[in-house]
This record gives C-alpha cells, structure tokens and sequence, in this order.
C-alpha cells in the first residue's frame, strides 16, 4: 500500500470503518525507524505483507511461515504482492517455493520442496536492517532485496558473457537481488544449493 497522508486518511475512514480498519492494519505491518548512514541518521520505511496476501501460497507452506510469525517483505519498489515465488527448483517438473520471511528484525530467504512439504531450508538470513537503500527524493531507506524465478534460458543469457561457457541448466534457478544492483543465481543440483557463477559487474 503506498504511504498517504493525515488527510487522505481522515477522507478514507469517513467512508467506512472498513476502510480505516484497513489502514491501521497496514500502519501496524509497516516497521520504521533510524538508522546511521554516513554519520547521519536517517529514517527508514519496511513494508510488510501478512501470509494471506498470497492465497495461492499451499496450506501446509503457509502453516509453517505463520509458525515461525512471518511477514512478507516488500521491496522499496513494489506495485503488487512479491517476494513469494512459484518454481521448479528443485528438479525439472517439480512445483517448489520460496519465500522471504520478516520475523523478530531478521529476513530469512526459506525455500520449501513439494517433495518434502514439512521441511523447510532456510538459504540466508540477515538483520531487516542490513537491507536497506536510500531511493527517491524523500530521504526514507526502504528495503532493497527480492527474489524471483530465473528459467534456465534466463539465466543461459545472463552467462554469455563468460569466456568459458557453463554446462546449461535443466531447471529454475532462484534470482536473489538487490533492487538496481546485483543479481546472483541460486541452484538446486545433487541435494545442495550452489551460487552459480555468473560474469562481474563492470
């Protein structure tokens, strides 16, 4: 939901106690604060998303992040539900997902297979605070990471710059960015996950 005003809230909540019940649910999703960026302090703003947002997302999936008290980060940029994605990561065929999950001020990238739906692999985990990035004009850090399904032609492109040509890939591989910045490729192969190596940046 994108930030409004005093004003726009009163106007909304005079149409209707749903409309206001709404808003004060998305206050209570979004975290706020300081943080020091070079000497400074400067505010930040994460935007969050409860698991029903995604009713595609399996029940068992579900169940397992509301144990844990997920919330669904949202990069600085969404205009629409992400960092919920659907793929085959594990093997050619296979309906996978992965997930960013917020939680007591840490994100967790996890991934479940629908092989093994009771367990989960949680891939990296850092501070929410570690992901932060100045954007815009208004001076508010907003949160800079997101995930995404990456075909294997995908990511056949993204390695054609490499003097030494790669074995092609059979399955999805997941895209792990930094919003306007780097992309790195996770892949699932022989029961463990591997970054695959992809051409340096310029």
């Amino acid at each position: 939901m994108p930030s409004i005003g005093f004003k726009t809230r009163l106007a909304l909540c005079a149409l209707g106690l749903a409309a206001c019940s709404l808003l004060r649910a998305q206050q209570l999703l979004d975290t706020t604060g300081q943080i020091l960026l070079a000497g400074r302090s400067t505010p930040y703003l994460i935007r969050h998303l409860p698991v029903s947002s995604y009713p595609d997302l399996p029940a068992s999936f579900a169940g397992q992040l509301l144990r844990r008290g997920c919330l669904i980060p949202q990069s600085y940029e969404a205009h629409r539900p992400e960092n919920v994605v659907h793929a085959s990561f594990q093997r050619p065929g296979s309906s996978d997902w992965a997930v960013l999950c917020s939680a007591q001020g840490s994100v967790s990238l996890l991934v479940f297979f629908a092989s093994d739906p009771t367990t989960l692999l949680v891939l990296a985990s850092t501070p929410e605070t570690a992901r932060l990035q100045p954007h815009g004009s208004g001076g508010v850090l907003g949160f800079n990471w997101a995930i995404d399904p990456a075909t294997p032609e995908q990511v056949r492109q993204a390695r054609l710059a490499m003097a030494h040509r790669p074995l092609p890939i059979d399955h999805d591989a997941l895209a792990d960015s930094v919003v306007d910045g780097h992309i790195l490729y996770r892949f699932f192969l022989k029961d463990a996950w591997t970054i695959l190596d992809m051409p340096e940046d310029d």
